[in-house]
């Protein structure tokens, strides 16, 4: 049985070929290739790169806004919180 509903994956591939989410997905990539081919994020560790500067607040996808972290704690920071900010420190 899929986990997302017909109606949820029609919106969801609508929403991901809009021309400023073709972009920011360029842009991931874009850094995490970098990223890799520097050595600072080797494939297969278990780690994600992380906005330092959340992307909801402006932050970009950039050498400089990006931090190696693990993917547990970057996929799950506001598991367990009310009223949760997104993150803005840098």
């Amino acid at each position: 049985m899929p986990k997302s509903s017909p109606v949820k994956l029609a919106y969801q591939k609508a929403y991901n070929a809009k021309p400023d989410q073709k972009q920011t997905g360029v842009e991931r990539r874009r850094t995490a290739r970098a990223a890799v081919r520097d050595g600072s994020s080797p494939i297969g560790d278990g780690k994600d790169l992380s906005h330092i500067v959340a992307a909801d607040n402006g932050g970009r996808m950039t050498k400089s806004n990006v931090k190696l972290q693990d993917a547990k704690t970057n996929r799950a920071w506001r598991k367990g919180q009310k009223g949760y900010t997104v993150p803005t420190d840098k």
